[in-house]
């Protein structure tokens, strides 16, 4: 349970590494980057793959797919944070949960049990009422935590095409799919340094390293809370998005004073009612 713990204290860490660093005049694009730089000596230091093993018959398609999805998706996570706060953006990334069972039911004709079915039910209008904002707000930043909702949602369903390709282990996937990232944000970055006369600035550096290391350790802890609770996987799927959810709604309260409506709370309710529902229904 100490390593489920961990994961989710990590994940929720990152969101609000991104939330301190607004007050400190960032770049986004050169903190993703160097996420990706930290994260990869972590993986590499930790895992130890064999890229020797890595063949033209890789999954290539998905390993791209996901190195251009990953650090574009991220960039929206921190804009949404920005917009929104913590309490929405971790709910929307969470509830992403809904794109593969979704995926699994139109495209890969699995059967539904009734439970899956009342979660779907129960976790749509979930979203609409954790986005939902006054009617006075001049300006709507809905589509922020939208691309995180669908995107993170994309990303778990090639990740999970990944995980049938088993002559490669999980973690020297993870680490070509880091790398494909940081060439993305590497030429990112570059463009903005020489066509936008930008400069490398060491708090980027500092802030990057930071969300790498809780990046991985969220990836890290999660993959050992499976090892620990491997007869009963759905106790790591539920601990993870129920603690994230919970725990990053009190820290944005608490910590920094977001302020949510009475349909914003309603709606984290049924976030967690949801999930608890999906949970029993991988048990049957």
């Amino acid at each position: 349970m100490l390593f489920l713990i961990l994961s989710v204290i990590c994940s929720v860490t990152v969101g609000v590494i991104f939330k301190i660093s607004r007050k400190y005049d960032v770049n986004a694009y050169q903190i993703v980057a160097s996420n990706y730089i930290f994260a990869l000596i972590l993986c590499y230091g930790f895992f130890s793959p064999d890229l020797r093993i890595v063949t033209a018959d890789s999954p290539w398609i998905l390993y791209i797919s996901i190195g251009i999805l990953l650090p574009s998706v991220f960039l929206f996570l921190v804009a949404s944070i920005k917009h929104i706060g913590i309490v929405k953006t971790d709910a929307a990334q969470r509830l992403s949960l809904f794109i593969p069972i979704l995926a699994a039911w139109f495209i890969f004709k699995e059967d539904f049990n009734s439970l899956k079915i009342i979660a779907l039910l129960i976790g749509f209008p979930a979203i609409l009422f954790i986005l939902s904002k006054p009617s006075q707000t001049t300006e709507n930043k809905w589509i922020y935590p939208t691309v995180v909702l669908l995107g993170f949602g994309t990303i778990d369903i090639l990740f999970k095409q990944i995980a049938l390709h088993t002559s490669l282990p999980y973690t020297t996937s993870l680490i070509i799919i880091f790398g494909i990232a940081l060439l993305i944000m590497a030429a990112v970055v570059t463009y903005q340094l020489i066509f936008n006369k930008l400069e490398l600035q060491l708090k980027n550096l500092i802030f990057g390293s930071l969300v790498g290391a809780f990046n991985f350790g969220n990836i890290l802890f999660y993959l050992k809370a499976h090892q620990e609770f491997s007869q009963n996987p759905s106790t790591v799927f539920a601990g993870m998005n129920m603690g994230v959810i919970i725990l990053g709604s009190l820290v944005g309260i608490i910590i920094f004073k977001e302020k949510l409506t009475k349909l914003n709370y309603f709606g984290l309710f049924l976030a967690l009612i949801a999930i608890i529902l999906i949970v029993f229904s991988q048990m049957q």
